[in-house]
Order: structure tokens, then sequence, then C-alpha cells
């Protein structure tokens, strides 16, 4: 690469993903149809940037790539470092949230997995029209026989909670393009904690003008958690279509919530590529639980599932004592 217009041209765009991602560009309407899907790949930009710093020829360029590089790798530091636990003494809920591709990885493959990680919780997005009775036949109602949805089932609008302990009515919240059921889980002991199954509006593509407007105002409709003591914690699970370089999902953390991968120092370990996941990477971490900051986050992990272009998420989550 010799040419210096060249090399400016790929340090200049280094520089301007760089300014992007700082300046949170995806919050303003006129570039934010481009500027939400872009913004996702900002992992992928920011190893870019190294690389292209120590493959420019000319000062400038190399500097300035090398610059945008370390701008953005500050983005994503956090992710990567561990959090301090709170100090709590609730029970352990293990919670797993899975895309099911139209329903394609409904059956054994995901009621194995839940069986092996002791799941306590499944959160289910994209059930498809025969998901809910494919995960039956292959013996999700024995392992978790409570189960609360909307009825919704069609493609990808159908989503649902299971649970191995009693479900209720749980929080209200408005209604959205795919379903995003909330139930209140009753544990042994007690204790009480409200669920909510997240799978707001992808916000692409980009020439779908509501495509953006719709995922914004669907992750706004989430609740905040309630801090005061006697307030039950809130775990909010499913597919995001968001990652932490996201301007509106850092914006729903803000409220209150921390993301459990990256408390515990995995938050770029990515969940979703762009076809079925046999064998294929995956690219980009749309898939969250999140909780309020009362909660310890124990452990999680990213796991593979016949069918599905998401992987599953895990997460163990350590519960404040809140007597009911």
């Amino acid at each position: 690469m010799s040419s210096p217009r060249l090399q400016w041209a790929v340090g200049g765009f280094f520089a301007a993903w760089a300014v992007a991602r700082l300046t949170a560009a995806d919050r303003f309407p006129p570039v934010e149809r481009a500027a939400v899907p872009l913004l996702s790949l900002t992992p992928q930009v920011a190893a870019g940037a190294g690389l292209a710093a120590l493959a420019l020829r000319r000062p400038g360029p190399a500097v300035t790539a090398a610059l945008a590089g370390t701008a953005l790798a500050a983005t994503l530091a956090p992710r990567v470092v561990s959090s301090r636990r709170p100090a709590v003494g609730g029970p352990v809920l293990r919670v797993l949230t899975v895309n099911m591709h139209y329903g394609k990885a409904a059956g054994p493959g995901i009621v194995g997995l839940a069986r092996r990680l002791q799941v306590d919780v499944l959160f289910l997005q994209e059930l498809g029209d025969d998901g809910t009775t494919r995960l039956k036949d292959a013996g999700l109602s024995e392992l978790l026989p409570h189960m609360m949805d909307d009825g919704r089932t069609y493609r990808y609008r159908g989503s649902a909670i299971y649970s191995r302990y009693p479900l209720r009515e749980g929080l209200a919240i408005r209604p959205s393009f795919a379903s995003q059921p909330t139930a209140r889980l009753d544990l042994p002991g007690g204790q009480a904690v409200q669920l909510v199954c997240v799978h707001p509006h992808p916000p692409f593509p980009p020439w779908v003008a509501e495509a953006v407007p719709r995922w914004r105002a669907e992750l706004e409709t989430l609740p905040s958690p309630g801090l005061e003591p006697g307030d039950l914690p809130i775990v909010l699970a499913g597919d995001y279509n968001s990652t932490l370089d996201h301007a509106e999902f850092r914006r729903l953390l803000r409220r209150g919530y921390v993301d459990a991968a990256s408390q515990v120092g995995r938050g770029l370990a990515p969940t979703w590529g762009p076809e079925p996941t046999g064998g294929r990477p995956a690219l980009l971490a749309f898939d969250h639980v999140v909780v309020d900051p009362r909660c310890a986050v124990l452990a999680t992990s990213a796991h593979l599932l016949p069918g599905s272009d998401h992987r599953g998420l895990y997460a163990a989550l350590q519960l404040p004592a809140t007597t009911v």
C-alpha cells in the first residue's frame, strides 16, 4: 500500500469510525439508518485499526490508525475486565436465553443444553409456528413445567419464558412488534424476581425508514429497575439486536442495569452470525442477560445450538436476599 492518498484514506476511515463511536453518532436521525448497523462491527474495526497501524508505511496515516484503534480499544476494554461482585445472600438463579431462528432450533438440542446447565429459567425468542409443540415433544415441559407467553408464534414474533418454578403475571410493558412476555418468578424460600424476555424489532435493513425508530422505541419500553429496599430484582434476557456499541443499549444500562457477560469479563463474546452457526464463527454480541446491580453475576457462557444463527447465552446469577 504505497499510494499516500490510499494510506490517508485508510487512516481517515478508522479515525472517522472512532469519532462516530465516541460521539454516539447512532443517536442522530440523519445518520442512524447506517450508523446503527455499522457500529455493531466496532470490535472488528478496532482490530483492523491496530493491523493498519502496523501495515501503513507513512507515519501520518499509521499514527492516525493507531490513535483510532486506541480510542476504540478504550471503549471495548471494560467488557473484558471482570467487575467486583456485590455481596448478596440470595439464591442462585441459572438462566439461558436462545433465539431459535424461526423455530428451527426447537428440539432436543435446547432441552439437552438446559438440562446440562441445570437451568432454572429459559427465555426463548422466534418460537416459530410449531416450536412450542416440538419443545414439548423433546421433554421441555418435564424439565421446566411452567411457561408464560402471549400466544403469538408466527415466524420470529413468538417468545416464551419457561421455568422450573411457578410463574405468574409480571410487569406490564407496551406491546411490541415481536412478543416480549414478562413474568414474576416465585422461588422456594420466599424470594421472587421479575423476568422479561427481550426481542425488539431489528434496526435494519437500512432502507427501511421505520426500523431504527421502532427498535429504539421498543428498547425504551423495557422497565427500569427499582433499586429501593423491597423492590424485586429484574432480569431482562433475550436477543436485543444490540451491542454495547449502540448508544440506545448503553442508555438502557444507565437506567441502573449491568450487562452480565461484561461483569465477568466476557462482554466481547459474540452470540450471532449471519448464517446458522453449524461450525461458522459468530460475529456480534446481540444476546444479553441484563440485571440490576444488586445481583452478583457468577458466570456466563455462549453455546452452539443446531439450527440457530444465535448461540445460547447462559448466566448464573446470585440474587439479593429479598423476602416477599
